[in-house]
């Protein structure tokens, strides 16, 4: 199975490469492309790249005290460590100041062609991908050997 590339440069602009990747996310889960869409989002600066394929699960509130209102004391405790966590966009803003990329593989068989050349035309398309000067690595192309060296290194 052959496989293309897609990288979108977003410069310092963590705040679109974040809706960038929300939006890979919710394709994976709608279209069921879990391993056909693969992405990575690299920041040279940082020297650690970040794997983006399952959603981290929420630390649990600490168990509520027994009484008459144990109801209203959940809803207050949940609230409470929502507010007490910060969102995930400002803490990778907070740790990323460089250039941030998005390395994005897709991973088609040979029998789908044409799904894999319909997600080559609409991602780029689509409105976070438009200003990250997109750009195409087939299997053939010259620089198709070191992207793939670079998606695998990523971690």
């Amino acid at each position: 199975m052959a496989h293309s590339y897609l990288r979108f440069d977003f410069g310092a602009d963590e705040e679109k490469a974040q809706q960038a990747r929300h939006k890979l996310d919710g394709w994976r889960q709608a279209f069921r492309l879990d391993k056909k869409l693969q992405y990575k989002v690299d920041r040279p600066d940082s020297g650690a790249g970040e794997t983006v394929s399952k959603p981290e699960p929420a630390p649990k509130a600490a168990p509520a005290e027994k009484s008459k209102g144990q109801a209203a004391d959940k809803t207050k405790s949940k609230e409470a460590a929502t507010k007490s966590r910060p969102p995930a966009a400002e803490k990778a803003a907070a740790a990323a100041n460089g250039k941030v990329s998005l390395l994005v593989r897709l991973y088609f068989s040979s029998h789908e062609k044409l799904s894999e050349q319909r997600w080559l035309d609409r991602i780029p398309s689509e409105e976070p991908f438009k200003s990250a000067s997109p750009r195409v690595i087939h299997h053939g192309d010259t620089e198709f050997e070191t992207t793939d060296k670079q998606f695998e290194t990523l971690a």
